[in-house]
């Protein structure tokens, strides 16, 4: 379908909001993910909201669903060898394995493929504007 992997890749949607640039980070992740999409508890026109913004295209999210219940129906849907979460929380990680997914930690996803968190990049921009002078007309 999308990705050549055989893995299906939730982000939690506090993961994607602690990233830099959420929509290059999911396509990013479409070439190594068969299936991408978003997971909250969140209602349903906050997900569609942030995903609009950010031009996600996604496979699949909660819905009016619970993130347990998504991760369930996903994983029926989805046949793929991996199922993997990406979130922020020890709930999440607790959520995940209680429905047989992966855990990966948002900061640690970020480093190993080399995303960018919205931290980081606020810190960027400060230097940039302190590095310029004030006194320059």
């Amino acid at each position: 379908m999308n990705g050549s992997g055989e893995m299906t890749l939730a982000f939690e949607l506090s993961a994607l909001e602690e990233l830099a640039e959420p929509g290059t980070v999911f396509d990013d992740a479409r070439r190594w993910s068969k299936y991408v999409g978003v997971v909250s508890d969140k209602p349903t026109y906050v997900v569609t909201n942030f995903t609009r913004k950010n031009r996600i295209r996604q496979d699949f999210f909660s819905g009016p669903k619970g993130k347990g219940e998504s991760l369930e129906s996903v994983r029926e849907q989805f046949d793929t060898d991996r199922h993997v979460l990406v979130g922020t929380t020890d709930e999440d990680r607790d959520l995940a394995e209680e429905h047989e997914w992966e855990f990966l930690d948002v900061t640690e996803a970020a480093e190993a493929a080399e995303w960018q968190l919205a931290d980081d990049a606020d810190d960027e921009q400060d230097a940039t504007e302190e590095d310029q002078r004030d006194d320059w007309p």
